[in-house]
């Protein structure tokens, strides 16, 4: 009798089997790539979006690869470079919570590199591989026990989208694993410091997954135990058990288990503003809003306003999401400016939003969540919030899902493919 194969060995062979999706993967798969697409069309004019181009031309003119949002085509790293930054960039894309993965972000940016420089490839093709991936990035965060140090949409991004990538490349998916991880980067510093160097990491995955593909197709050789070796990724990057997550594979498609982001802003605000657009408070009738929520909700949204903040910040900073939620009833990255978050108005009410502990002491848990309005006439309401806004077990309606998919068209160039938003799936694979 055989022994068993290792938990790497079945991830492997997992990213390379003949699979056929359920139909309700394959509807997550294309529902999912479409609401990536539009997210990175809105982000090719956000800020830092030139800056990130401009060094992706010096890689090299020409090319053979799309970007997103934007006439023009750049050599297949380079463009995945410049789209993993416009999916990330205005905290849009979507995530899979219990993970703490953005995992399409990455995915879609090396994937879409590698068909457009194969000349397209079949739908059913593009959305296997794409599932496949997401599936291998959320499953490395589903086995962490760690909480975050290293960026995780990034370090376990980048072995997702390189096997994704490696599918349409027909690159040995072993070396492709082995030189992903070895490309792997990126921590949570630009987070707590608000600065649009944590969607570059992003970009910098998506570029290494290709890369990596390119690699391990010409011959060169990575690592043989990437992932539970001595140095392996759950030895450095995070802590856990990669069993826990290949024993399911396959049995679920962990595509279904990813969350739409409403607002452009971090998703640990999400529970919050969606609860506050829903109750639709007069402004001037609140006196004090508390979220009592787990430490990582705190770690990633608790930092305080501040007027001369940067977008990066402002959108990880509930108090002035919250703001702008209770004046406006949206969260728009238009707002993001010096003058809007100078405002007095909004100042004001941003401090009078606070998050606070709730005892719960799991570094990975955004749940549960409870909102409490005190009112300027002394009345008090509490909410709890089961699920968040845009995940599995509270979807957006189609009016609301309508509103993001508008709201990011109009942030886009005026030259972008319509197809990206009329027919997500052709554009992708480069079908007529």
């Amino acid at each position: 009798m055989s022994a068993p194969a290792s938990p790497t060995a079945a991830l492997l062979a997992f990213a390379g089997a003949d699979h056929v999706l359920p139909d309700a993967a394959r509807a997550d798969a294309a529902r999912l790539l479409a609401d990536t697409l539009a997210v990175g069309a809105a982000g090719a004019m956000a800020p830092g979006a030139e800056a990130i181009r401009t060094t992706a031309e010096a890689m090299g003119a020409g090319g053979d690869a799309r970007l997103i949002g934007s006439p023009g085509r750049l050599p297949a790293p380079a463009a995945a470079f410049v789209n993993g930054y416009r999916v990330h960039c205005l905290e849009w894309d979507a995530v899979h919570e219990p993970a703490v993965v953005h995992a399409l972000s990455t995915v879609v940016a090396a994937l879409g590199a590698a068909i457009d420089r194969r000349g397209g490839c079949e739908p059913d093709e593009a959305l296997v591989a794409l599932a496949v991936g997401v599936d291998i990035a959320a499953g490395l965060g589903l086995a962490a026990t760690s909480g975050l140090t290293f960026f995780r949409p990034a370090t376990a991004g980048v072995i997702g989208a390189a096997l994704a990538a490696a599918r349409i490349d027909g690159a040995p998916l072993d070396d492709t694993l082995g030189l992903a991880y070895s490309s792997a980067a990126g921590t949570m510093q630009p987070h707590v410091e608000g600065l649009a160097t944590l969607p570059f990491q992003i970009a910098n995955a998506a570029r290494a997954a290709i890369t990596a593909s390119d690699l391990a197709r010409a011959g060169f050789p990575g690592p043989r135990d990437p992932l539970e070796g001595e140095f392996g990724y759950f030895r450095l990057f995070d802590s856990g058990d990669l069993a826990s997550y290949t024993r399911g594979l396959g049995k679920v498609w962990r595509i279904g288990e990813v969350s739409v982001k409403p607002f452009p802003s971090g998703r640990a605000s999400h529970a919050a503003l969606g609860k506050l657009q829903e109750l639709a408070l007069a402004p001037d009738a609140v006196d004090r809003i508390e979220l009592a929520c787990p430490p990582l909700v705190r770690r990633l949204v608790a930092r305080p306003y501040r007027p001369g903040m940067t977008p990066a910040y402002a959108r990880l900073c509930l108090q002035w999401l919250g703001a702008l939620m209770l004046v406006d009833g949206v969260v728009d990255p238009r707002r993001f400016t010096p003058a809007h978050m100078a405002d007095e108005r909004l100042a004001g009410l941003a401090r009078r939003i606070a998050l606070v502990p709730d005892g719960n002491e799991d570094p990975n848990a955004l749940f549960p969540q409870r909102l409490t309005v005190t009112f300027a006439d002394g009345r008090r309401e509490s909410h709890d919030i089961a699920h968040t806004l845009g995940s599995p077990g509270n979807p957006l309606t189609r009016a609301q899902a309508q509103a993001k998919h508008d709201l990011a068209r109009d942030l886009a160039p005026a030259d972008a493919d319509p197809r990206i938003f009329d027919d997500p799936l052709a554009y992708f694979t480069g079908q007529p």
